[in-house]
Protein backbone atom coordinates (compact mmCIF):
# COMPACT_ATOMS: atom_id res chain seq x y z
CA UNK A 1 0.00 0.00 0.00
CA UNK A 2 1.41 3.80 -0.80
CA UNK A 3 2.21 5.21 2.39
CA UNK A 4 3.16 9.17 2.67
CA UNK A 5 6.63 9.55 4.61
CA UNK A 6 8.67 12.35 6.79
CA UNK A 7 10.66 14.51 5.33
CA UNK A 8 11.14 16.73 8.46
CA UNK A 9 9.27 15.05 10.99
CA UNK A 10 7.82 17.59 13.90
CA UNK A 11 9.75 18.45 17.11
CA UNK A 12 7.15 16.83 19.70
CA UNK A 13 5.18 19.81 21.44
CA UNK A 14 2.12 20.45 23.98
CA UNK A 15 0.59 22.72 21.47
CA UNK A 16 -0.89 21.86 18.16
CA UNK A 17 1.57 21.06 15.39
CA UNK A 18 1.99 22.63 11.59
CA UNK A 19 2.87 20.41 9.16
CA UNK A 20 3.14 21.34 5.03
CA UNK A 21 2.47 18.22 2.34
CA UNK A 22 2.84 18.09 -0.71
CA UNK A 23 4.00 15.41 -3.49
CA UNK A 24 8.09 15.53 -3.44
CA UNK A 25 10.79 15.88 -2.01
CA UNK A 26 13.15 17.61 -4.40
CA UNK A 27 12.82 18.52 -8.19
CA UNK A 28 10.56 22.14 -7.86
CA UNK A 29 9.73 25.69 -6.13
CA UNK A 30 7.89 23.95 -4.20
CA UNK A 31 9.62 21.70 -2.37
CA UNK A 32 12.70 23.97 -2.28
CA UNK A 33 9.72 26.84 -0.47
CA UNK A 34 9.02 24.47 1.90
CA UNK A 35 12.49 23.60 2.78
CA UNK A 36 13.31 27.07 3.18
CA UNK A 37 10.33 27.93 5.11
CA UNK A 38 10.92 25.10 7.65
CA UNK A 39 14.22 27.05 9.19
CA UNK A 40 11.68 29.72 10.11
CA UNK A 41 9.06 27.57 11.25
CA UNK A 42 8.52 25.12 13.72
CA UNK A 43 6.63 22.77 11.95
CA UNK A 44 6.92 19.13 9.72
CA UNK A 45 6.66 18.33 6.20
CA UNK A 46 5.16 14.82 4.50
CA UNK A 47 5.73 13.83 0.93
CA UNK A 48 2.69 11.82 -0.34
CA UNK A 49 3.20 8.57 -2.73
CA UNK A 50 1.55 8.47 -6.13
CA UNK A 51 2.22 6.28 -9.06
CA UNK A 52 2.46 6.86 -12.59
CA UNK A 53 -0.97 6.76 -13.17
CA UNK A 54 -1.97 9.09 -10.16
CA UNK A 55 0.18 11.76 -11.88
CA UNK A 56 -0.37 11.54 -15.00
CA UNK A 57 -3.92 12.70 -13.51
CA UNK A 58 -2.60 15.63 -11.62
CA UNK A 59 -0.40 17.22 -14.52
CA UNK A 60 -3.55 16.73 -16.72
CA UNK A 61 -5.17 18.66 -13.98
CA UNK A 62 -2.34 21.05 -13.64
CA UNK A 63 -2.27 21.83 -17.28
CA UNK A 64 -6.02 21.96 -17.05
CA UNK A 65 -5.73 24.66 -14.41
CA UNK A 66 -3.99 26.72 -17.39
CA UNK A 67 -6.15 25.96 -20.05
CA UNK A 68 -3.95 24.03 -21.52
CA UNK A 69 -5.78 20.48 -21.42
CA UNK A 70 -8.87 19.32 -22.68
CA UNK A 71 -11.75 19.59 -20.14
CA UNK A 72 -14.14 17.64 -21.60
CA UNK A 73 -11.86 14.77 -19.86
CA UNK A 74 -12.63 15.74 -16.64
CA UNK A 75 -16.57 14.11 -17.83
CA UNK A 76 -14.21 10.36 -17.46
CA UNK A 77 -15.15 9.26 -13.79
CA UNK A 78 -12.37 6.76 -13.81
CA UNK A 79 -10.04 10.31 -13.97
CA UNK A 80 -10.89 11.63 -10.46
CA UNK A 81 -11.60 7.56 -9.06
CA UNK A 82 -7.79 6.63 -10.11
CA UNK A 83 -6.87 9.89 -7.97
CA UNK A 84 -8.56 9.54 -5.13
CA UNK A 85 -8.40 5.91 -5.02
CA UNK A 86 -4.83 6.49 -4.44
CA UNK A 87 -4.87 9.40 -1.61
CA UNK A 88 -7.72 7.76 0.59
CA UNK A 89 -6.09 5.12 2.29
CA UNK A 90 -2.76 7.50 2.91
CA UNK A 91 -5.39 9.54 5.43
CA UNK A 92 -4.86 6.63 7.98
CA UNK A 93 -1.11 7.27 7.77
CA UNK A 94 -1.96 11.08 9.07
CA UNK A 95 -4.45 9.70 11.42
CA UNK A 96 -1.53 7.93 13.59
CA UNK A 97 0.54 11.09 13.25
CA UNK A 98 -1.88 14.20 13.72
CA UNK A 99 -4.45 15.40 16.37
CA UNK A 100 -7.38 17.49 16.33
CA UNK A 101 -6.39 20.65 16.31
CA UNK A 102 -3.02 20.49 13.85
CA UNK A 103 -3.00 22.85 11.26
CA UNK A 104 -2.06 20.93 7.37
CA UNK A 105 -0.76 23.12 4.67
CA UNK A 106 -1.88 20.95 1.51
CA UNK A 107 0.36 21.92 -1.94
CA UNK A 108 -1.08 21.95 -5.01
CA UNK A 109 -3.36 19.31 -6.81
CA UNK A 110 -1.46 16.36 -5.80
CA UNK A 111 -2.67 16.55 -1.83
CA UNK A 112 -5.90 18.39 -2.20
CA UNK A 113 -8.26 15.13 -1.98
CA UNK A 114 -6.50 14.33 1.15
CA UNK A 115 -8.63 17.93 2.72
CA UNK A 116 -11.81 16.05 3.46
CA UNK A 117 -10.25 12.25 5.23
CA UNK A 118 -7.63 15.23 7.07
CA UNK A 119 -10.65 17.27 8.35
CA UNK A 120 -12.77 14.45 9.85
CA UNK A 121 -9.06 13.84 12.15
CA UNK A 122 -10.24 17.50 13.79
CA UNK A 123 -7.22 19.22 11.99
CA UNK A 124 -7.44 22.36 10.05
CA UNK A 125 -7.14 22.36 6.58
CA UNK A 126 -5.42 24.96 4.19
CA UNK A 127 -4.91 24.15 0.59
CA UNK A 128 -1.94 26.00 -0.87
CA UNK A 129 -2.31 26.51 -5.03
CA UNK A 130 1.16 27.73 -6.46
CA UNK A 131 -1.00 27.52 -9.85
CA UNK A 132 -2.20 30.37 -11.74
CA UNK A 133 -3.68 31.23 -14.82
CA UNK A 134 -6.35 33.61 -15.95
CA UNK A 135 -8.40 32.12 -18.37
CA UNK A 136 -12.22 31.70 -19.39
CA UNK A 137 -13.46 29.76 -16.57
CA UNK A 138 -15.05 26.91 -18.70
CA UNK A 139 -11.55 26.01 -20.39
CA UNK A 140 -9.48 25.43 -17.29
CA UNK A 141 -10.36 26.19 -14.08
CA UNK A 142 -14.07 25.44 -13.88
CA UNK A 143 -14.30 21.78 -14.59
CA UNK A 144 -11.52 21.84 -11.74
CA UNK A 145 -13.22 23.41 -8.98
CA UNK A 146 -16.68 21.36 -10.07
CA UNK A 147 -14.54 18.33 -9.76
CA UNK A 148 -13.14 19.15 -5.89
CA UNK A 149 -16.22 20.69 -4.77
CA UNK A 150 -16.23 17.98 -1.86
CA UNK A 151 -12.02 18.72 -0.81
CA UNK A 152 -12.90 22.82 -1.53
CA UNK A 153 -16.20 22.93 0.89
CA UNK A 154 -13.72 21.38 3.75
CA UNK A 155 -11.16 23.80 3.64
CA UNK A 156 -10.48 26.26 6.27
CA UNK A 157 -8.89 28.21 3.98
CA UNK A 158 -6.86 28.36 0.42
CA UNK A 159 -3.48 30.41 -0.62
CA UNK A 160 -3.02 31.66 -3.78
CA UNK A 161 -0.40 34.03 -5.10
CA UNK A 162 -3.52 36.59 -6.83
CA UNK A 163 -6.71 36.35 -6.01
CA UNK A 164 -7.86 35.76 -9.16
CA UNK A 165 -6.33 32.17 -8.88
CA UNK A 166 -9.00 31.27 -6.09
CA UNK A 167 -11.71 28.89 -6.28
CA UNK A 168 -14.93 30.61 -5.80
CA UNK A 169 -16.98 30.10 -2.47
CA UNK A 170 -13.86 29.55 -0.43
CA UNK A 171 -14.42 31.20 3.32
CA UNK A 172 -10.71 32.21 3.36
CA UNK A 173 -8.32 33.10 0.97
CA UNK A 174 -5.07 34.67 1.31
CA UNK A 175 -2.94 36.05 -1.18
CA UNK A 176 0.60 35.27 -0.09
CA UNK A 177 3.35 34.80 -2.88
CA UNK A 178 6.12 33.04 -2.40
CA UNK A 179 9.84 33.64 -1.36
CA UNK A 180 13.46 32.74 -1.52
CA UNK A 181 16.27 32.40 0.84
CA UNK A 182 19.04 34.90 0.00
CA UNK A 183 21.70 32.87 2.09
CA UNK A 184 20.77 29.64 0.41
CA UNK A 185 23.47 27.85 -1.32
CA UNK A 186 21.44 28.39 -4.91
CA UNK A 187 21.70 32.41 -4.13
CA UNK A 188 24.87 32.57 -1.79
CA UNK A 189 27.71 35.53 -2.98
CA UNK A 190 29.80 33.29 -5.06
CA UNK A 191 32.89 34.70 -6.34
CA UNK A 192 34.08 35.01 -9.96
CA UNK A 193 36.93 32.35 -9.42
CA UNK A 194 34.19 29.96 -7.92
CA UNK A 195 31.72 30.53 -10.61
CA UNK A 196 35.00 29.91 -13.10
CA UNK A 197 35.56 26.38 -11.31
CA UNK A 198 31.81 25.26 -11.59
CA UNK A 199 31.00 25.84 -14.96
CA UNK A 200 34.55 24.27 -15.54
CA UNK A 201 33.98 21.35 -13.51
CA UNK A 202 30.71 20.68 -15.14
CA UNK A 203 31.82 20.62 -18.81
CA UNK A 204 30.18 23.84 -19.64
CA UNK A 205 33.47 25.68 -20.11
CA UNK A 206 35.97 22.98 -20.41
CA UNK A 207 36.48 19.69 -21.75
CA UNK A 208 35.38 17.93 -18.56
CA UNK A 209 32.30 15.91 -16.93
CA UNK A 210 30.60 16.02 -13.03
CA UNK A 211 28.72 13.03 -12.21
CA UNK A 212 25.18 14.44 -11.46
CA UNK A 213 25.44 16.86 -14.36
CA UNK A 214 24.97 16.58 -18.12
CA UNK A 215 26.29 19.32 -20.64
CA UNK A 216 24.72 19.12 -24.26
CA UNK A 217 26.71 20.85 -26.44
CA UNK A 218 29.07 20.94 -30.05
CA UNK A 219 32.02 23.07 -28.03
CA UNK A 220 32.79 24.63 -24.74
CA UNK A 221 30.77 27.87 -23.98
CA UNK A 222 34.03 30.66 -24.59
CA UNK A 223 34.97 32.84 -22.26
CA UNK A 224 33.90 36.17 -24.05
CA UNK A 225 30.62 35.10 -24.77
CA UNK A 226 27.44 37.29 -24.33
CA UNK A 227 24.54 34.53 -22.21
CA UNK A 228 21.25 34.14 -21.91
CA UNK A 229 19.72 31.79 -19.50
CA UNK A 230 16.58 29.91 -19.17
CA UNK A 231 16.13 27.59 -15.73
CA UNK A 232 13.29 25.72 -15.65
CA UNK A 233 11.52 22.31 -15.41
CA UNK A 234 11.17 20.68 -18.52
CA UNK A 235 7.56 21.42 -18.29
CA UNK A 236 5.18 22.40 -21.73
CA UNK A 237 4.51 25.85 -19.69
CA UNK A 238 8.00 26.97 -19.61
CA UNK A 239 8.27 27.12 -23.02
CA UNK A 240 12.35 25.94 -23.59
CA UNK A 241 11.85 24.80 -26.76
CA UNK A 242 10.45 28.43 -27.54
CA UNK A 243 13.84 29.45 -25.68
CA UNK A 244 15.61 27.32 -28.63
CA UNK A 245 13.90 29.07 -31.45
CA UNK A 246 14.87 32.34 -29.45
CA UNK A 247 18.77 31.19 -31.19
CA UNK A 248 18.14 32.24 -34.56
CA UNK A 249 18.80 35.54 -35.35
CA UNK A 250 20.51 36.56 -31.97
CA UNK A 251 24.20 38.20 -32.69
CA UNK A 252 26.53 35.43 -33.21
CA UNK A 253 28.67 35.86 -30.27
CA UNK A 254 25.44 36.00 -27.72
CA UNK A 255 24.92 31.58 -26.62
CA UNK A 256 21.60 30.67 -24.71
CA UNK A 257 21.96 28.10 -21.90
CA UNK A 258 18.70 25.61 -21.35
CA UNK A 259 19.61 24.45 -17.62
CA UNK A 260 16.79 21.90 -16.02
CA UNK A 261 16.15 19.20 -13.52
CA UNK A 262 16.21 15.67 -15.02
CA UNK A 263 13.05 14.33 -16.02
CA UNK A 264 13.50 11.19 -14.24
CA UNK A 265 14.15 12.23 -10.81
CA UNK A 266 11.09 13.60 -11.39
CA UNK A 267 8.09 11.30 -10.50
CA UNK A 268 5.50 13.87 -10.47
CA UNK A 269 6.14 15.70 -14.41
CA UNK A 270 5.60 13.04 -16.47
CA UNK A 271 5.22 15.24 -19.64
CA UNK A 272 9.27 16.35 -18.58
CA UNK A 273 10.87 13.54 -20.75
CA UNK A 274 9.07 14.07 -23.79
CA UNK A 275 9.71 18.02 -23.35
CA UNK A 276 13.29 17.29 -23.42
CA UNK A 277 13.34 15.12 -25.94
CA UNK A 278 11.59 18.06 -28.20
CA UNK A 279 14.13 20.35 -27.28
CA UNK A 280 17.23 18.30 -28.35
CA UNK A 281 14.79 17.35 -31.79
CA UNK A 282 14.84 21.01 -32.56
CA UNK A 283 18.50 21.88 -31.27
CA UNK A 284 19.62 18.74 -34.20
CA UNK A 285 17.49 20.84 -36.70
CA UNK A 286 19.36 24.79 -36.19
CA UNK A 287 21.83 25.63 -38.76
CA UNK A 288 25.10 24.90 -37.36
CA UNK A 289 26.08 28.37 -36.16
CA UNK A 290 23.03 28.42 -34.49
CA UNK A 291 23.19 24.80 -32.69
CA UNK A 292 26.40 25.70 -31.91
CA UNK A 293 25.55 28.25 -29.43
CA UNK A 294 23.02 26.71 -27.29
CA UNK A 295 24.05 24.60 -24.40
CA UNK A 296 21.48 22.48 -22.44
CA UNK A 297 22.82 21.54 -18.95
CA UNK A 298 20.40 18.87 -16.87
CA UNK A 299 21.00 18.60 -13.49
CA UNK A 300 20.27 15.76 -11.11
CA UNK A 301 18.56 16.19 -7.45
CA UNK A 302 20.66 13.14 -6.29
CA UNK A 303 22.77 15.82 -5.39
CA UNK A 304 20.92 18.61 -4.39
CA UNK A 305 23.83 20.57 -2.96
CA UNK A 306 25.46 20.55 -6.62
CA UNK A 307 22.28 21.23 -7.84
CA UNK A 308 22.24 24.56 -6.25
CA UNK A 309 25.57 25.07 -6.45
CA UNK A 310 25.25 25.13 -10.57
CA UNK A 311 22.04 27.11 -11.03
CA UNK A 312 23.53 29.56 -8.66
CA UNK A 313 27.02 29.78 -10.67
CA UNK A 314 25.23 29.71 -13.93
CA UNK A 315 22.37 32.85 -13.20
CA UNK A 316 25.45 34.75 -12.07
CA UNK A 317 27.65 34.38 -15.60
CA UNK A 318 24.31 35.06 -17.26
CA UNK A 319 24.18 38.27 -18.99
CA UNK A 320 20.50 38.46 -18.91
CA UNK A 321 18.17 35.63 -17.49
CA UNK A 322 15.21 34.53 -19.25
CA UNK A 323 11.68 33.47 -18.56
CA UNK A 324 9.78 32.35 -21.33
CA UNK A 325 7.00 30.89 -19.96
CA UNK A 326 3.30 30.63 -21.34
CA UNK A 327 2.17 30.92 -17.97
CA UNK A 328 3.39 31.21 -14.66
CA UNK A 329 1.91 31.21 -11.33
CA UNK A 330 5.14 33.01 -9.89
CA UNK A 331 8.31 32.17 -11.08
CA UNK A 332 10.56 31.67 -8.31
CA UNK A 333 13.65 31.15 -11.00
CA UNK A 334 12.63 34.76 -11.37
CA UNK A 335 12.99 35.28 -8.09
CA UNK A 336 16.29 33.77 -7.58
CA UNK A 337 17.81 35.73 -10.59
CA UNK A 338 16.83 38.95 -9.24
CA UNK A 339 18.19 38.78 -5.71
CA UNK A 340 21.40 38.20 -7.16
CA UNK A 341 21.17 41.32 -8.64
CA UNK A 342 20.58 39.91 -12.89
CA UNK A 343 18.52 41.60 -15.50
CA UNK A 344 15.37 39.67 -16.40
CA UNK A 345 13.57 39.39 -19.59
CA UNK A 346 9.91 37.68 -18.42
CA UNK A 347 6.79 36.94 -19.40
CA UNK A 348 3.91 38.79 -19.01
CA UNK A 349 1.56 36.42 -17.56
CA UNK A 350 0.68 35.36 -14.09
CA UNK A 351 3.16 36.16 -10.81
CA UNK A 352 5.59 37.03 -13.06
CA UNK A 353 3.98 40.96 -13.75
CA UNK A 354 3.85 40.88 -10.28
CA UNK A 355 7.53 40.64 -9.52
CA UNK A 356 8.53 42.95 -12.51
CA UNK A 357 7.47 46.52 -12.94
CA UNK A 358 8.31 47.28 -16.71
CA UNK A 359 11.28 49.02 -17.56
CA UNK A 360 12.22 49.52 -13.71
CA UNK A 361 13.34 45.74 -12.81
CA UNK A 362 13.20 44.06 -15.77
CA UNK A 363 11.18 43.68 -18.70
CA UNK A 364 8.30 41.86 -19.81
CA UNK A 365 7.38 40.46 -22.56
CA UNK A 366 4.67 38.21 -24.63
CA UNK A 367 5.87 35.37 -24.63
CA UNK A 368 4.83 34.20 -28.35
CA UNK A 369 6.49 36.95 -29.84
CA UNK A 370 9.58 35.92 -30.94
CA UNK A 371 10.74 38.76 -32.33
CA UNK A 372 9.75 40.72 -29.50
CA UNK A 373 11.30 38.27 -27.07
CA UNK A 374 14.52 38.87 -29.58
CA UNK A 375 14.37 42.56 -29.25
CA UNK A 376 14.09 42.45 -25.34
CA UNK A 377 16.75 40.44 -25.02
CA UNK A 378 19.09 42.41 -27.67
CA UNK A 379 18.45 46.04 -25.66
CA UNK A 380 19.95 44.62 -22.66
CA UNK A 381 22.77 42.72 -23.91
CA UNK A 382 24.05 45.84 -25.41
CA UNK A 383 23.82 48.28 -22.35
CA UNK A 384 25.24 47.40 -19.63
CA UNK A 385 24.36 50.44 -17.42
CA UNK A 386 20.76 48.98 -18.40
CA UNK A 387 21.43 45.81 -17.10
CA UNK A 388 22.90 46.99 -14.05
CA UNK A 389 20.38 49.44 -13.02
CA UNK A 390 17.42 46.79 -13.62
CA UNK A 391 19.46 44.43 -11.57
CA UNK A 392 19.92 46.27 -8.21
CA UNK A 393 16.43 47.73 -8.61
CA UNK A 394 15.24 44.26 -8.78
CA UNK A 395 17.73 42.61 -5.61
CA UNK A 396 15.92 45.88 -3.53
CA UNK A 397 12.71 44.34 -4.58
CA UNK A 398 12.86 41.00 -3.88
CA UNK A 399 14.95 41.87 -0.38
CA UNK A 400 12.20 43.87 0.23
CA UNK A 401 8.84 41.85 -0.74
CA UNK A 402 10.05 38.18 -1.03
CA UNK A 403 11.96 36.54 1.91
CA UNK A 404 11.58 33.77 3.58
CA UNK A 405 10.90 35.47 7.28
CA UNK A 406 8.05 37.56 5.44
CA UNK A 407 6.51 34.23 4.40
CA UNK A 408 6.98 32.84 7.67
CA UNK A 409 4.61 35.42 9.46
CA UNK A 410 2.33 35.72 6.18
CA UNK A 411 1.81 32.44 7.33
CA UNK A 412 1.94 32.85 11.53
CA UNK A 413 -1.79 35.41 10.11
CA UNK A 414 -3.52 33.16 8.17
CA UNK A 415 -3.01 30.27 11.39
CA UNK A 416 -4.18 33.11 13.66
CA UNK A 417 -6.88 34.21 11.48
CA UNK A 418 -8.69 30.51 10.72
CA UNK A 419 -8.01 30.09 14.35
CA UNK A 420 -10.38 32.71 15.63
CA UNK A 421 -13.06 31.82 13.38
CA UNK A 422 -12.84 35.52 10.84
CA UNK A 423 -13.73 35.58 7.79
CA UNK A 424 -11.47 37.24 5.04
CA UNK A 425 -10.63 37.65 2.34
CA UNK A 426 -6.70 38.79 2.36
CA UNK A 427 -5.50 41.84 0.03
Amino acid sequence: MLTPAWEVEPAAAGGPQLVHVNATATGGGVSELIGGLLRHQDAGWAVIAGTPAFYHVTKYLHMLLHGRSDPEQMKDPQLMRAYRDTLAPQVEWFAQRLTPGDVVILHDPQTLGLAPGLKALGVRVVWHCHIGAVVAPERGPGPVWRAFHTELATLDAVVTTLPEFAPPGVRHVFVIPPAVDPSAPKNRELTAGEIHSVLARIGLTADSATPGVTVTQEAPLPPDARVVLQVSRWDPLKDMPGVVRCAVRLPADVHLLLAGTDPADIPDDPDGRAVLTEVQELLRDLPEPDRARVHIVNISLRRPELNALVVNALQRRADVVLQKSLEEGFGLTVTEAMVKGRAVVASAVGGLREQIANGRNGVLVDPTDLDAVRAALARLLDDADLRRDLGERAREVVLERYTMPRLADDYSHLIATISSGETTVRP
